[in-house]
């Protein structure tokens, strides 16, 4: 009797275990912990059903917060089936989700009505205006912690940027919820906001900058943005159909401020020289033209091993701080091309002891003080052609994960042009227009060429393109001798750079001296042009410039 209930009993006790564990597995199941909730939780995505475990944003926004106060959600460019996944789970009472609304941009509209080849900027005429990018009505989620967004992503074959305009608007709409809710109590007030981006092309690095990315796992990419930065982002024109605002006019007078208070970090004028010798007398000019500006930036020069002790002395004398770095070839130019080793210029995003440069090609010269360029964000550029900017200036933001992206992006995205101008153009597709005073190109064709001797006077800049001043004879500009190179030529600019020289203490003009090469070019030309009898008639203007008979080896 005693070992049947003994038998009874183990077979209770056993029963108990078992129904314990049921109960306990249950339990694990339906009322676990939040990371396993988080891990099993489904979303749409560009491949449906996928299991949202990538990258567990929900723990890492719990871990950044340091807590577990409840997390408002707002859900961008998800339909109601997508959406409701979210409400139905909802992470108990820990989060509350709320669909984001907004129309779609108009379908009719192309990236090239957002970047117009040419706007109006007489400011005496009535303004440019641009096509609309509808935003939700900020005032209804104005306290939301995570934004979650799934990226349009259609079309998106390379590791170029891509020219859509509703990719831009979905990123356009996370940046002003962020910037709403980050800032509604108050720009002293600690709000954190992040994004949370799905689609296996990311966001816009334009607008989201790598170095805001917490994590990427899979098709997640989880950012923690500067608001500070970002705000002034959604600030610009939608695209380069206007000027772009410089930060401190497009905010009130409290904001700007804060802004010179925390905006108050090293920045300069950066220039590079690379593979020869040929520019340092025009980095020279460039140098004296902006001190003579009263500039308050520095003037960093880099340069590769090509640039001789002599020609570094000479650029240190002009005012040139100088660094030596390795250059970087060009992966689509033909060897010896003139753009060979114009991916150099990448290294300029290395300077990360500056918060904000301003990259300026050798062949320029500053006429008016240009330091208010700094209060626009990356990029900042002049146009150039179509959608595109020319890179000759660009206002840039060192960061060492965008120099990395940029690096291994290289390889394997294409350049119009085979330098640097079409790869950038390329990354950042996403720009702002500076005025072209900055920017002035030394260009005329076709109807602008009655305009080549009319240089307005309240130019900020001008770029020298073509044969350069310091390689022709002061006497005239000798692109005239070239029938090709005539779209060049302006006796006016030439004029103009020349003043510079003159003012230039003597000790820096032996660095602009003629090489024999440079001369029998010149004369080379000059006999074509006679021969041909151009009718512009330059080569006929006798040559008093003393450089020709005190050549430089």
């Amino acid at each position: 009797m005693a070992h049947k209930t003994l038998h009874s009993n183990q077979k209770l006790f056993t029963l108990s275990l078992i129904l314990l564990s049921l109960s306990l597995s249950i339990f694990f199941i339906f009322f676990g912990s939040k990371n396993n909730i988080v891990n099993r939780f489904k979303v749409e995505t560009d491949q449906p059903n996928q299991l949202f475990t990538n990258p567990r944003w929900f723990d890492l926004i719990q871990e950044e917060s340091n807590g577990d106060k409840k997390i408002k959600v707002g859900l961008v460019n998800f339909n109601d089936e997508e959406a409701s996944q979210y409400e139905v789970h909802g992470y108990g009472s820990l989060v509350d989700t709320v669909r984001v609304h907004f129309n779609c941009v108009s379908k009719v509209r192309e990236w090239k009505d957002f970047f117009p080849v040419w706007i109006n900027e007489d400011s005496n005429l009535h303004p440019p205006t641009c096509p609309e990018i509808p935003v939700p009505r900020l005032e209804e989620y104005w306290d939301l912690n995570v934004v979650v967004a799934k990226v349009p992503c259609d079309g998106w074959t390379t590791e170029a940027g891509m020219r859509d305009v509703f990719r831009l608007q979905v990123n356009l709409v996370v940046a002003n919820l962020l910037v709403r809710s980050g800032w509604a109590k108050g720009p002293d007030v600690k709000w954190e906001v992040y994004a949370v981006f799905i689609g296996h092309c990311g966001p816009m690095p334009e607008i989201f900058r790598c170095d805001d990315l917490l994590r990427k796992e899979g098709d997640h990419w989880v950012y923690k943005p500067e608001l500070k930065r970002l705000k002034q982002k959604v600030l610009m024109p939608p695209g380069t159909c206007q000027i772009a605002y410089p930060f401190g006019k497009t905010d009130n007078a409290r904001q700007s401020k804060l802004k010179n208070r925390q905006f108050n970090h090293r920045e300069a004028y950066v220039t590079v020289l690379h593979s020869s010798e040929a520019y340092v007398c025009g980095a020279i000019a460039l140098a004296q033209s902006i001190i003579r500006t009263n500039s308050t930036k520095d003037l960093l020069l880099l340069h590769d091993e090509h640039v001789s002790p002599r020609s570094l002395t000479g650029l240190r004398t002009a005012g040139w701080k100088t660094r030596q770095i390795e250059r970087i070839r060009s992966p689509f130019a033909e060897k010896g091309s003139y753009n060979e080793w114009n991916y150099s210029k990448l290294r300029i995003w290395m300077l990360t002891w500056y918060r904000k440069v301003v990259f300026i090609d050798s062949d320029f010269l500053v006429f008016k003080n240009m330091d208010w360029v700094f209060h626009y964000p990356q990029i900042s550029a002049a146009g150039n052609d179509r959608t595109l900017f020319n890179s000759g200036i660009m206002v840039i933001e060192p960061s060492l994960c965008t120099f990395e992206d940029l690096m291994l992006k290289s390889f394997k995205v294409g350049s119009y042009n085979g330098g640097d101008q079409g790869f950038l153009n390329e990354m950042f597709t996403w720009w702002h227009r500076l005025p072209k005073e900055v920017n002035f190109l030394k260009y005329f064709d076709g109807n602008h060429s009655l305009n080549r001797e009319k240089i307005p006077d309240d130019l900020s800049a001008i770029h020298y393109l073509g044969l350069k001043p310091w390689m022709c004879y002061r006497d005239y500009d000798c692109n005239w001798d070239i029938k090709e190179r005539q779209v060049f030529a302006s006796d006016k600019a030439h004029e103009k750079w020349w003043q510079v020289y003159d003012e230039m203490p003597e000790r820096l003009k032996q660095y602009c001296g003629l090489s024999p090469h440079m001369n029998w070019r010149i004369k080379k030309w000059r006999r074509v042009a006679k021969k041909l009898s151009l009718p512009d008639e330059h080569w006929k203007i006798g040559v008093t410039d003393p450089r020709q008979y005190n050549l430089v080896q």
